[in-house]
């Protein structure tokens, strides 16, 4: 039988010389494996390495007599290499490459001596072996080995996991560099195949699967829900992301994906509730609803009426009455393009200096030569904006204002160069970007995913109303007919989505009741009173609400299989709400936990208060009102944490991907955000969320298809 070489680069026969004669009995070694021959740094089965034969019996059982003259051959240069320094023979360790004696009259007891205090070779052999091996530590900023473990299938599940975590190609497992990188870390690791790198993905979903759905069984408040819809450019076909919103135990805001699912056309509203409802009753969470944020469009307001009847409405908010939330995203996205068709042909100059200066590379380098002989700081590039994306509009008009000498200039020296603004319209523009300025604080703020929203949506919003009734007196008749034609598409919307917000106002301990009477005074005149009124009637509901269900025990324990007994009861909860308002009328010197809040003064403003924070401390002074602070305040004002996830996704579904399953695109999808939400414990929920703060200004790029998949299916309210 042939020898074998082993080293870190694989396994290798020796072979024996010619007219060799009969050799002793085989080592050890040569009675456990046969010679193989590796390509590419292969997973070499495990050998003996437990015997190490001593100097004397490796002469015995290495002398070959041949012809009368002695050649030894120890089995010591398997872990050696001799080479030539500097015309001397020298024995390389092929593990630390120390060089050593190589003569033949050095023999090869030094050799031994040298590999059994080798280091590497220690942590190699024991690696091979797949038993505990030494492992470099750094201790007191000195390396020492210590103690590890190789676990093939930890290392094939980290694989895996970080294939899903920063969206690596499931073909990266056959790619050359990557298998020789892994065979270089750990020989042993046997490189899994795709299909078996894809069935350990779909593993480790199912696990955090299991573990999040366990997680909002366990939750004692609602959920709230965000949804929308995405068509794929490379695949044609529309997915739904669905999204689940929280405050967990710890009183942090949480956000969970719960499916990306693909929705097969036509995207009709029964077939958006199926799917919706389907979603709901697998997490259970459809006993435990607060609201769903969806996009303005009609097949979303025919999805809503028909999930209500199929879900339990009396376990929802007021019966269901506040269950759809509008994306307020979005309707800021209406007025604002709404206002915009009035005066883009005011801009129509500077949009098409901005063209022509981008247009070529020359012109760009020309373009900042001049802004820096001027000594005007170059920081920003021009940027031709999107005719269906009002913020893209808002970005140019701002970027070009910086530059406006530096166009002028350029007009003295560039013939070609006509289309340079007069001084009233950029005048004009600056107007414009100082109105659309406030859009674009308000959205980015309601595109925060790391904070609640909903207490701050009520005062902003009043804000650009009362921004809006300013413009409407401006001398300038198209800034007064923009600001008419917002004002329109805001009034359209203001009624159906500010009451919710307007709790969610009370329950900050800054604002309360206070804020609601000191705008509406401003809105609403001599109907302010009633507008408040309306408002606080609501938290006395809510109060009453919750005060029941405390009494019940958790939501939604009463709903299911009930006896006849049980519906009668369920019939008169609006009895008992009746006697409690009643109770209330008639006992008004006896102070609600609602009133007792309300009586103290508010909080002073600071921009670093955490609400969620007052609220858990002060819980048990207010423990109804912390129960629906609870709820309220993890409500979403727009739909960006799940458009979020079509960011993620059109990489994910990258043009030389497009042969993904959708299976396994949902399973990439959710297990990356359960996966990051798990690595971000006690903080916002996961990275997929964090990297799209602008991403609900796109929502009506019809020309690329993305961030508003349903504005290609459905009908959008303009």
């Amino acid at each position: 039988m042939e020898d074998i070489s082993f080293s870190p680069e694989g396994i290798y026969p020796i072979s024996s010389p010619i007219n060799e004669s009969p050799s002793p009995s085989p080592s050890p070694i040569d009675q456990t494996h046969s010679p193989i021959q590796v390509d590419l740094a292969p997973s070499p089965s495990p050998v003996n390495v437990d015997h190490t034969p001593s100097p004397h019996e490796d002469e015995v059982n290495n002398v070959e007599a041949q012809g009368g003259i002695c050649r030894l051959k120890s089995k010591i240069w398997q872990h050696f290499k001799k080479i030539k320094v500097n015309g001397l023979d020298k024995a390389e360790c092929k593990y630390c490459k120390k060089l050593l004696g190589g003569k033949s009259k050095n023999g090869t007891k030094h050799l031994w001596q040298h590999n059994e205090i080798c280091v590497q070779y220690k942590i190699f052999m024991r690696g091979m072996k797949g038993q505990t091996f030494l492992t470099p530590k750094v201790v007191q900023g000195k390396q020492e080995l210590g103690a590890g473990t190789y676990d093939a299938e930890r290392a094939r599940e980290e694989l895996a996991k970080a294939i899903i975590m920063h969206e690596y190609p499931l073909s990266i497992v056959d790619h050359l560099g990557f298998r020789r990188y892994s065979a270089a870390l750990q020989p042993v690791f046997q490189v899994p195949t795709r299909n078996t790198i894809k069935k350990e993905i779909m593993k480790i979903y199912e696990n955090e699967r299991a573990t999040t759905l366990k997680l909002l069984d366990s939750l004692d408040g609602r959920v709230a829900i965000t949804s929308d819809m995405w068509t794929s450019t490379s695949q044609k076909r529309g997915y739904m992301a669905i999204t689940a919103h929280y405050v967990d135990g710890c009183w942090n805001l949480q956000s969970q994906i719960l499916r990306f699912i693909y929705v097969p056309a036509p995207h009709t509203s029964d077939r958006l509730c199926n799917v919706l409802t389907d979603c709901l009753m697998d997490w259970n969470i459809d006993t435990k609803l607060s609201t769903i944020t969806l996009d303005n469009c009609t097949t979303n307001d025919a999805m809503i009426d028909k999930i209500k009847d199929k879900l339990h409405l009396g376990s929802l908010l007021r019966d269901g009455s506040l269950l759809h939330m509008r994306c307020c995203a979005h309707i800021l996205n209406l007025i604002v393009k709404d206002g915009l068709e009035v005066v883009k042909e005011g801009v129509e100059n500077i949009r098409d200096s901005v063209a022509y200066w981008t247009a070529t590379p020359k012109r760009k380098e020309k373009f900042e030569e001049t802004a820096k002989q001027l000594r005007i700081p170059y920081t920003k590039n021009l940027a031709l904006d999107c005719p269906t994306r009002w913020n893209s509009t808002y970005k140019m008009l701002e970027i070009a204002i910086g530059y406006e000498d530096v166009f002028c200039r350029l007009k003295q020296r560039e013939s070609q160069y006509t289309c340079l603004p007069s001084t009233l319209q950029w005048q004009f523009a600056k107007d414009i970007c100082g109105r659309l300025k406030l859009f674009n604080t308000i959205t980015e703020l309601f595109s925060s995913t790391k904070h609640p929203t909903a207490n701050l949506y009520f005062p902003n919003i009043c804000e650009i109303k009362l921004a809006i009734k300013q413009w409407i007196t401006s001398p300038n008749p198209m800034i007064q007919q923009m600001a008419k034609n917002m004002m329109i598409k805001f009034d359209k919307y203001w009624g159906v989505i500010h009451n919710v917000m307007g709790v969610a106002t009370v329950l900050d301990p800054r604002y309360k009741m206070e804020l609601l009477e000191y705008y509406y005074e401003k809105l609403y005149e001599h109907d302010s009173f009633t507008q408040v009124r309306g408002i606080q009637q609501l938290c006395y509901d809510l109060v009453s609400d919750y005060q029941m269900k405390m009494n019940k025990g958790s939501f939604g324990s009463n709903v299911g299989d009930v006896t006849g007994s049980e519906v009668v009861g369920d019939a008169l909860s609006e009895y008992d709400r009746f006697i409690i308002r009643k109770k209330r009328a008639r006992s008004s010197y006896v102070k609600s936990e609602l009133d007792h809040y309300l009586e103290e003064d508010v909080l002073p403003r600071a921009v670093d208060f955490d609400i969620l924070m007052w609220w858990k401390f002060n819980g048990v002074k207010y423990p109804t009102l912390q129960a629906i602070a609870k709820d309220i305040l993890a409500i979403p004002v727009s739909t960006v944490a799940s458009e979020s996830a079509f960011s993620t996704g059109g990489q994910v579904l990258s043009p030389h991907r497009s042969r993904l399953q959708w299976t396994t695109l949902e399973a990439l999808m959710c297990a990356r955000s359960w996966l990051w939400s798990a690595e971000n414990t006690g903080s916002m929920s996961y990275k997929v969320v964090a990297e799209c703060a602008n991403v609900m200004n796109e929502m009506v790029s019809d020309d690329e298809g993305e961030m508003m998949g349903a504005a290609s299916v459905t009908n959008l309210e303009e």
